[in-house]
């Protein structure tokens, strides 16, 4: 399955300079040498409502010696022009694009008629994160971006030891990696929590913010299962212990000291803590250190299908009572979903008898099952609900090159829905969006020129008259909107516009 990815993935060190740009950034690698950051006081009025516990000491002193340092050393090829190695790329035109280019990055769109040339260049760069001990031979978790492209990695415990380790696997789609210790021995290690952590429960943050090393901070549970848009399998415990940078890949623990979460990113305008961190949930970390430790990698279900949310105007158009399941805008003939039958415009409403929340539920319900495991999906199809049995495969390890879906221009046939907010032209392969009213519903729902309308109320289109004529039909028939099948450069999702708007 194939969800759309977000600018805000964890990315190697920035400058410090840099890191205020991004609103959700990863928090590992505190960068070694780059300066001090400039601390910053502001004097608040505080009312304390509310005591808590009268000291996290005792918990504090049991898990402090299973939290370590680890520094990363990576050789990087580099431009000889650039000191931006690692940036984030954002899209052209954004405003974080427009902000690394005003401290000089490099403009990734229009790079001159006559561009200079640049020779790569190796350079070694130091970094440094956290990380914790979960067994007493020496098996560490940390976050894969605080260890990518690592040629030497390093960890320091509590005691000041410095130990040499190595990288057994590293899962770069929920950010975790699982390190051992090269050197033979017994290491304290603490274990993962049995019960998810309730929102307004107290958490205790241990780790190396800044590269101070054996930092602990502590607050409370803020929000559970957020999404910010990292990765397809987000769920993220968001908590108030202040985090900064060189806390990722440090433990968050419950007040029992157990484990509930692992640092790995802060949302912040500035770069420091503003009390928003986010943790990768306990139940996440155990699967895939589990599969790691035995086979290196991580191996997950995969349908073979890209999946969008349902929200209520395309459930109302699907005759859907609640808003509710993963819509299938596009499959891919060859895989696994589209061999047992499942079709572009179903509904998957459930897996294996458990109702699917969302789409990014869907994703992770599968993945969690693993290759070559059958999988019933309830589906809804042609407002009846019925049942499929797939046999799921492998998901790939790097995203699947899309289908060349052509780029011929349209010819003939211009024609406006003007009530809609629309130009539309004949296309050889759908109708093309030529034009859209900033201020037209159809600018609210996304659509933008260049989109390509696929279908119509399940049918294809290639005329505009066609889209036209699926708008009557809707109207006649009594219903709310027309669900358009829609290409938006490589990726295909359905959009849901209003019969009432067309009138």
């Amino acid at each position: 399955m194939t969800l759309a990815p977000s600018p805000f993935r964890p990315r190697r060190p920035l400058r410090a300079a840099l890191l205020g740009a991004v609103a959700a950034v990863a928090i590992g690698a505190a960068v070694v040498g780059t300066g001090a950051f400039a601390p910053s006081f502001a004097v608040a009025d505080t009312q304390q409502t509310s005591a808590g516990p009268a000291s996290f000491a005792d918990v504090v002193d049991r898990v402090k010696s299973s939290v370590v340092s680890v520094k990363v050393k990576m050789d990087e090829t580099s431009d000889a022009q650039s000191d931006f190695q690692g940036t984030p790329q954002f899209p052209p035109g954004t405003p974080f694009e427009r902000f690394f280019r005003d401290f000089g990055a490099p403009d990734n769109g229009d790079q001159g008629d006559t561009p200079t040339p640049r020779h790569p260049q190796h350079h070694l760069t130091q970094a440094q994160g956290s990380g914790f001990f979960i067994s007493s031979d020496g098996y560490i978790v940390t976050n894969n971006h605080v260890v990518d492209h690592a040629t030497e990695v390093t960890v320091t415990t509590s005691d000041g030891k410095t130990l040499p380790a190595k990288v057994i696997g590293a899962d770069p789609k929920t950010d975790l990696a699982l390190l051992k210790v090269k050197a033979p021995g017994t290491y304290p290690f603490v274990k993962f929590a049995t019960h998810a952590p309730r929102v307004g429960d107290w958490v205790i943050a241990v780790g190396n913010p800044f590269g101070l090393g054996g930092t602990v901070t502590a607050g409370i549970v803020s929000a559970r299962g957020r999404d910010i848009g990292s990765g397809p399998y987000d769920d993220f415990i968001q908590i108030d212990a202040p985090v900064n940078h060189g806390n990722s890949g440090g433990p968050t623990f419950n007040t029992d000291g157990d484990v509930v979460g692992v640092n790995t990113a802060i949302f912040s305008p500035s770069g420091g803590s503003v009390g928003i961190g986010f943790a990768i949930s306990s139940d996440v970390v155990e699967k895939v250190v589990d599969q790691l430790k035995s086979d290196g990698v991580v191996e997950r279900g995969w349908l073979g299908i890209e999946i969008q949310p349902v929200t209520q105007d395309i459930a109302d158009s699907l005759g859907l009572k609640t808003a509710s399941g993963a819509l299938v805008a596009k499959e891919n003939k060859d895989a696994p979903a589209a061999q047992a039958g499942v079709k572009v415009g179903d509904v998957v409403t459930a897996v294996n008898g458990q109702s699917v929340a969302d789409a990014r539920e869907l994703a992770r319900r599968v993945a969690d099952l693993g290759p070559k495991k059958t999988a019933d999906l309830t589906i809804w199809r042609d407002g009846a609900q019925q049942t499929v049995t797939v046999t799921l495969g492998t998901m790939p390890n790097d995203k699947e090159a899309m289908n060349d879906l052509g780029s011929s221009k349209p010819d003939v046939g211009q024609a406006s829905i003007a009530k809609l907010g629309l130009t539309l032209e004949h296309g050889h392969d759908g109708v093309t969006i030529t034009d859209v009213d900033p201020n037209s519903v159809a600018a609210d729902k996304g659509l933008q020129q260049g989109d390509v309308i696929l279908e119509a109320s399940s049918k294809a289109v290639e005329h505009p008259n066609e889209v036209a004529q699926a708008f009557d039909t809707a109207r006649a028939d009594g219903k709310k909107s027309v669900l358009l099948r829609v290409r938006s450069g490589d990726n295909v999702r359905f959009v849901a516009l209003p019969v009432q708007a067309a009138s």
